[in-house]
């Protein structure tokens, strides 16, 4: 159910990040907060619809995306499961959104809640800049004639986009239409591999 509600949330993979911790915050297993964090930045209909543009309205691509994407998260979360079953964050981090609130009026709750996202950007802000720094340093700095020779096999090329999408760290909502500039030097293997990798694993989420 988390891999279902994140492939609803339209969010990208910087900014679902506050949200997981949140919800680990108020008590949803360390499992579920991973389907839910896999699955947002993925597959979510703004990705989809992106997706889809990018690669000539062509529905086979962005149907592979969601298709492998939302399998991945499942066996992903199932894994996460097997060996942690509670929230994972320290007593400090969980007692202070665990307790109950009186209710607050309109005014009282939209103030809170501009704080909370005032105080989440600063948190996260630092994380954001510095993944953005490495990835405009490889992208000035990395010839493309390397990444040629080091994917010239399929295995190889899978690696190659893998880690190209890693380190780049591109908005998931975007990485599309990167991706499909390679179309004509990579195969399509390699592509969803840059396309799916992203989302989940680059260096602004971590």
């Amino acid at each position: 159910m988390s891999c279902v509600v994140g492939a609803l949330f339209p969010a990208c993979e910087c900014g679902i990040v506050p949200i997981v911790r949140r919800l680990v915050g108020k008590g949803v297993p360390i499992y579920a907060a991973m389907g839910f964090i896999l699955t947002g930045p993925l597959i979510n209909p703004i990705v989809i619809a992106s997706t889809y543009m990018a690669f000539g309205n062509n529905m086979t691509i962005a149907g592979l995306l969601m298709g492998l994407g939302f399998i991945n998260a499942v066996m992903v979360a199932f894994a996460v499961s097997l060996f942690f079953k509670g929230t994972q964050f320290k007593s400090s981090a969980t007692t202070v959104h665990i307790h109950k609130q009186p209710k607050e009026d309109f005014i009282t709750r939209l103030w809170s809640m501009l704080t909370h996202s005032i105080d989440e950007f600063f948190d996260m802000a630092k994380y954001l800049i510095m993944g953005a720094f490495l990835a405009a340093f490889v992208q000035t700095y990395m010839p493309a004639k390397a990444l040629l020779e080091a994917g010239n096999g399929p295995a190889s090329s899978i690696i190659v986009m893998m880690g190209l999408t890693y380190v780049l760290s591109l908005c998931s909502e975007a990485d599309a239409f990167i991706g499909a500039s390679f179309s004509s030097i990579f195969p399509t293997p390699s592509i969803l591999a840059f396309l799916i990798f992203g989302p989940m694993i680059d260096i602004k989420i971590l």
